[in-house]
């Protein structure tokens, strides 16, 4: 089999080997996309980040969006060049600087330079890579507590305050999934996917209405494929899930509830429940005694306007208890 570059790096191998006995393949690569472009940019390629955005949306570019960032990214055609310069405008990145590298390595290798913004080249070839010098938006922190305006809401969600703390508990690693439990605004979920490389989830929310929310703060990250959405009682379709690394219920706990889940957090597996009625406080206080872990008195005040001065204006009390096996 004949395929571009590097097999095993956005390439066809890994697909390959997985069907194939090891005895049954060798591969000899040749320098990917990814490379050539270095060579031809003069870009340290460890300095660089790679996207597939043949295959994936260009949303995921989001996190690694930073004024000064280089990113190299593999096209689906010359077209989706032009939309990516538009997306990239559009999100606030319209300064930042194209590379458009076609047909890298063969005779008609061509090398072309705009801003994203003043993008006009209608005659733009596959194969083709985009090499990106990011300017304009500040972009996303890569701390947890991300703006609420950033996500899609009814108004009940975990807020920035609460949910940096609740990630902190979660304790986020690469590759590892969390069970969003109650999932809300799913705005747990997407901070737990963009916090370390690879990671995934499963969001389950009892109210459908709620489930377009979730989709709509997926696609605005670029993460449908890595978190899965459920509507219904989640108690009822645990069973049926992967086995998690975390477990977060924002919604929904009771005895029953936190009984049942805990059993499913194999060594080193965290849960956090967040508690805001006084029901849930002592049901979460009541469990914390009977299994241990940590209880958290979570009190926070914004500065309102009060008259012609201003005050503080309390938000709702949150008991956070964190579990860790």
């Amino acid at each position: 089999m004949l395929a571009s570059g590097d097999p095993f790096w956005f390439g066809a191998g890994g697909s390959l080997s997985r069907a194939l006995n090891p005895a049954e393949w060798r591969v000899c690569p040749a320098p990917s996309a990814f490379s050539l472009a270095a060579a031809r940019l003069g870009w340290p390629l460890e300095t660089c980040v790679t996207h597939g955005l043949h295959a994936r949306p260009f949303a995921s570019l989001l996190p690694d969006l930073t004024p000064g960032r280089r990113a190299l990214c593999l096209m689906r055609d010359g077209a989706a060049v032009g939309d990516l310069a538009r997306w990239l405008t559009d999100q606030g990145f319209g300064p930042s600087r194209l590379h458009i590298l076609e047909h890298l390595g063969g005779p008609q290798e061509r090398h072309r330079t705009t801003q994203a913004q003043a993008y006009d080249l209608p005659d733009v070839a596959a194969p083709v890579l985009a090499a990106i010098e990011v300017d304009g938006a500040p972009g996303l922190p890569a701390t947890p507590g991300l703006p609420d305006d950033l996500f899609a809401s009814d108004g009940v969600m975990t807020k920035r305050a609460v949910r940096a703390l609740t990630l902190s508990a979660l304790a986020p690693r690469a590759g590892q999934l969390l069970w969003d439990l109650g999932a809300g605004s799913g705005s747990v979920s997407v901070e737990w996917a963009l916090a370390a490389p690879g990671g995934r989830a499963v969001a389950i929310e009892s109210r459908a209405d709620r489930l377009a929310n979730i989709l709509a703060n997926l696609a605005r990250f670029g993460l449908e494929a890595r978190v899965q959405t459920f509507s219904g009682n989640w108690a009822d379709q645990i069973a049926a899930l992967p086995p998690p690394d975390a477990i977060f219920i924002g919604g929904g706990a009771d005895r029953a509830g936190i009984e049942t889940v805990l059993p499913h957090l194999h060594r080193f597996g965290r849960l956090v429940v967040n508690a805001v009625t006084l029901e849930t406080q002592q049901v979460v206080t009541e469990a914390q005694a009977a299994h241990g872990g940590e209880l958290l008195k979570i009190d926070l005040a914004e500065a309102a306007p009060l008259g012609r001065l201003r005050g503080w204006q309390a938000a709702r009390t949150v008991v956070q208890w964190s579990l860790t096996r």
